[in-house]
């Protein structure tokens, strides 16, 4: 990178990523900053934290990156977005969509609607976010999902349809990364083990502060992960450094999966 795209010139690259207002989507875009990559904040208008807040750390970090709204439910919403990103930076080269809810429902009351909500956003979004986002980008482009280790590796009772989203993301990626291959796009996928942040910090309907206390007792590195962690994989995913990675899912879980239990 020239120093004119570290400084966050023309040339530098731009990344669009959604569920950006906190935990995993906030550290993604604050480590793009820090590395010269200007950012599209993407966040629902109904999220309770401030997309503001994460505009001001890649400020800080010496970045530059605009807000943008979208509902990845709504096709015409995530158009606007990519059509955002032309806007303000006029190109597009790596994009990550993150943008996800969590409920807890156990099978007897889990209704076709919390059903059909929650792979509009956790499965269907990733698509939207992809299909919007790819015809913009050039060759070396590159595109992550996040999915998570309940679905992605493991089942997690009363979270039926979020773990199914979320398997349903990794085939995605890897259909997309061999019909992409051609227009040399890369497609990869996260998989966060039990990572910190507002989201699993939810006492109703993931494991809430204590419980995740609990877990990091069970994971060989003693601890849960930080939002950085993952972020920092997945900026790897999307660089240079990655360019023969594609169609992969890399588990980011602090050994908890190799782990054999006695």
């Amino acid at each position: 990178m020239t120093e004119q795209a570290r400084n966050g010139g023309p040339e530098s690259a731009v990344a669009v990523v959604t569920g950006a207002a906190s935990g995993i989507g906030r550290a993604t875009a604050v480590g793009y900053a820090r590395e010269g990559t200007r950012v599209v904040i993407g966040t629902y208008p109904g999220d309770p934290h401030d997309p503001g807040e994460t505009l001001r750390l890649v400020e800080a970090a010496g970045g530059s990156g605009v807000v943008a709204e979208v509902d990845v439910r709504d096709s015409r919403q995530v158009d606007d977005l990519a059509q955002a990103a032309l806007a303000a930076f006029g190109r597009m080269d790596r994009v990550v969509a993150n943008a996800g809810v969590l409920r807890r429902a156990p099978l007897a009351e889990l209704t076709d609607e919390a059903w059909d909500d929650m792979l509009s956003v956790d499965l269907t979004g990733v698509l939207r976010t992809f299909r919007s986002c790819a015809p913009h980008l050039g060759e070396g482009g590159a595109m992550v999902a996040v999915s998570s280790i309940a679905g992605g590796v493991y089942g997690w009772e009363d979270h039926a349809h979020y773990a199914a989203a979320k398997a349903g993301v990794l085939g995605l990626c890897r259909s997309l990364a061999v019909e992409l291959a051609p227009r040399a796009i890369r497609v990869n996928a996260v998989i966060p083990g039990l990572v910190e942040t507002p989201q699993s910090s939810d006492p109703v309907n993931s494991l809430g502060p204590e419980g995740l206390a609990r877990a990091g007792g069970d994971i060989p590195l003693g601890r849960v992960g930080r939002a950085e962690e993952v972020a920092d994989v997945i900026r790897f995913l999307t660089s240079p450094q990655a360019g023969y990675v594609t169609g992969q899912q890399l588990v980011v879980d602090g050994g908890l999966t190799v782990r054999m239990r006695a």
